[in-house]
């Protein structure tokens, strides 16, 4: 099989010779640490990880939903210890220099209500951008006739964008929280905006190219819930969700998921009452159990993701308990079984490679030559070299 089929048939449930082999990704605190532990030093960065370590890859859509143009990130001021910097969303950030600032400390946002919103961000959401695809009209058939190959062998994504995720990324979680009680009106008014922005740009690809999934952002939980009610959700996404899956499924994309940390539970009936089916990264410690999930949802949902991190921290033993607790799941096809969100620096590099093992072995993922022939993952393997780590 090739990476596409494979990737289609279990997102459907059907049989496949092995699960796709995916991973999320790391933290940038992951790549030094990992230096001094084994890992080639010219590995850097999530792109060039996937790389080395030799993952199944993907491939997308080149159309463009969100804020164009971006705000431009600059240094505002900088001291010994941290900088205060404006990101792409237009928001302002403290960032640490000793590391500490995965999550970024937030010192102002820039949307406050709908003075910015008309002024500031809304211009940056036109639907009628030309530079929303590629403006070289040679580009895009050959973009086309790419994806539309049969023999092109990744599966296609395309991004299907955000309608809350977004404006609490703008407003910030209190700022987000606080519209939502004193202007639901402008609530409303931005989510049907983005709505309409994401099914209008996504119409001509959705029309044009064989697209197998469509992918989007939502971190709107914590491990309570989401900010907003269900009823909310209803009232504000779920409508403007169907915009979007009422283009994608028609021209025969049927998966299509959203990424959301945190506790997802009472998002899952308003989800696929929008038409999305899936859901990545699957925050086991955060609140979502992909086995529980599983269980009540059955063959509704495909799940990307659901390993739980914390797994790969405690150590050998705790990962295989982790991986034999999901296998009778996956094996049930639409799962993809990867780290249940960016893998943390407090994982060593022994324990991810040992992971990987576990995992390949399980589900019969062959291991890449390349990278199995490396020599400082042969040095680590060698101490479990010839045992069967299958569980």
């Amino acid at each position: 099989m090739t990476h596409r089929e494979r990737w289609i048939k279990c997102m459907h449930f059907q049989p496949v010779d092995h699960i796709p082999d995916e991973e999320f990704g790391y933290w940038a605190e992951n790549f030094p640490v990992w230096h001094k532990q084994g890992l080639p030093e010219d590995v850097t960065n999530n792109g060039q990880a996937d790389r080395y370590f030799e993952f199944a890859p993907r491939s997308g859509v080149p159309a463009n939903v969100g804020l164009t143009p971006g705000f431009k990130s600059e240094v505002i001021e900088e001291t010994d210890e941290y900088r205060i910097l404006v990101d792409g969303n237009g928001a302002k950030q403290q960032v640490f220099k000793d590391g500490t600032s995965t999550i970024p400390h937030y010192l102002e946002f820039g949307l406050k209500g709908r003075k910015e919103w008309e002024e500031i961000y809304k211009p940056r959401l036109d639907i009628n951008l030309s530079s929303r695809y590629p403006e070289n009209r040679d580009d895009w058939e050959q973009i086309k006739a790419r994806y539309n190959d049969p023999e092109w062998d990744r599966p296609v994504g395309i991004t299907i964008g955000s309608m809350f995720g977004w404006l609490r990324n703008w407003a910030g979680f209190e700022g987000i929280s606080m519209l939502v009680y004193d202007d639901p009106d402008l609530v409303q008014e931005m989510v049907d905006h983005l709505g309409d922005l994401v099914s209008t740009v996504i119409k001509k690809a959705a029309e044009e190219i064989n697209i197998d999934y469509g992918a989007g952002w939502e971190d709107m939980c914590f491990n309570q819930g989401p900010i907003i009610s269900p009823t909310m959700i209803r009232k504000f996404m779920v409508p403007n969700y169907r915009k979007i899956t009422d283009i994608l499924r028609p021209n025969g994309c049927d998966i299509i998921y959203t990424d959301c940390d945190g506790n997802i539970n009472d998002m899952l009936d308003p989800w696929l009452e929008a038409g999305l089916n899936g859901i990545f990264p699957v925050d086991v410690v955060g609140g979502s159990d992909p086995v529980e999930i599983r269980k009540k949802y059955g063959d509704k949902i495909v799940i990307l993701g659901g390993v739980n991190k914390h797994s790969l921290i405690a150590g050998k033993e705790a990962i295989r308990e982790e991986i034999k607790r999901i296998k009778p799941y996956v094996l049930e096809g639409g799962w993809i079984p990867h780290v249940d969100h960016r893998c943390p620096p407090d994982v060593t590099f022994e324990n991810y490679l040992y992971y990987l093992d576990v995992k390949r072995e399980t589900f019969g993922i062959p291991k890449p030559e390349e990278f199995e022939s490396r020599p400082e993952v042969k040095k680590i393997k060698s101490k479990w070299k010839g045992k069967s780590l299958a569980v």
